[in-house]
């Protein structure tokens, strides 16, 4: 069974392109390019991982990232965090080391604005571009190619990159200079927090008022209430259901991010510093890996 679904790809020249980590969101991502025909050269820090990948979808893998930038025009990268970012970027044996003049390395790591411009710094230092390119959408976004991009660099780059993300996603929008993409992703990440709360609290209260909530759910989801939450996780979180999606450990990661950052600027975010604390309450209930809808859990 394939790692990602079918869907049709704009024609467009092949590029040769590299991937940097094949994780849940960057193992699709990847397949999607070489679906649409590019030449994907991938790296990944666990070596099976990338020969699984190559035994899939074709293209090679490399030992190292720099191994794996050389001679591409676009190297894309979807990691941890910050740290994990540096380590495939920077170095003897980073990304940076193997890109050739003019070539455009494109994150899709949700990272802190502070890391984005800190490498394009780097990169413009090295004749190189540096496009910071967080997604929304989730692990299912990643399969189906449906994934949204938020991108913050140089108009230049984008449009270079724009085209050929768009083999992986609906939607790739340039958002603003350097860091910006991952200011936009923070915004993202604030407002799922909030309707995720909003939407365990609905449901608990349903329950105990003795609701048929799926029910509920069905009509109030036509109308004001709707969200993509409530369609794709409301009667998941009515079931008690949470093996799948966003996991409550890298939401934490992201509102942390978030918090950072608003100490920086000075925007106040209460409800945000709320929820994330709800979801140290689960992660104490052993929902680490829990998809984020889980925050029900600590209301029942």
């Amino acid at each position: 069974m394939s790692s990602i679904n079918s869907r049709s790809y704009e024609p467009q020249t092949p590029r040769r392109v590299a991937f940097l980590g094949l994780g849940v969101m960057g193992l699709p991502m990847a397949g999607h390019l070489a679906r649409a025909g590019h030449q994907v050269t991938v790296y990944n820090r666990t070596p099976a991982k990338a020969a699984a990948w190559v035994a899939e979808f074709g293209g090679s893998a490399a030992a190292t990232p720099r191994e794996a930038a050389a001679g591409a025009e676009i190297v894309f990268a979807c990691v941890g965090n910050d740290d994990d970012l540096r380590s495939v970027v920077l170095g003897e044996n980073g990304a940076f080391a193997g890109m050739k003049a003019g070539a455009v390395f494109v994150d899709h790591t949700t990272a802190s604005a502070e890391v984005a411009r800190e490498l394009h710094g780097e990169a413009q230092r090295l004749g190189l571009h540096f496009v910071d390119a967080p997604v929304s959408g989730g692990q299912a976004g990643a399969v189906n190619g449906a994934l949204t991009v938020m991108c913050g660099g140089d108009a230049a780059p984008f449009a270079q990159i724009q085209p050929v993300a768009l083999c992986m996603a609906k939607a790739v929008t340039h958002v603003g200079n350097s860091g910006a993409g991952q200011l936009a992703k923070m915004v993202n990440q604030i407002c799922i927090a909030g309707i995720v709360q909003g939407l365990a609290e609905a449901i608990a209260f349903g329950d105990k008022a003795g609701l048929d909530m799926k029910q509920v759910l069905e009509v109030i989801g036509k109308g004001a209430a709707q969200s993509w939450q409530m369609d794709n996780r409301g009667k998941t979180m009515v079931d008690d259901q949470f093996n799948f999606g966003f996991a409550v450990d890298w939401m934490r990661k992201d509102l942390g991010l978030v918090l950072d950052e608003a100490r920086r600027n000075g925007a106040r975010l209460p409800l945000t510093a709320l929820v994330d604390q709800f979801y140290a309450d689960v992660q104490a209930l052993g929902g680490n890996r829990l998809d984020t809808s889980s925050l029900i859990k600590r209301l029942r």
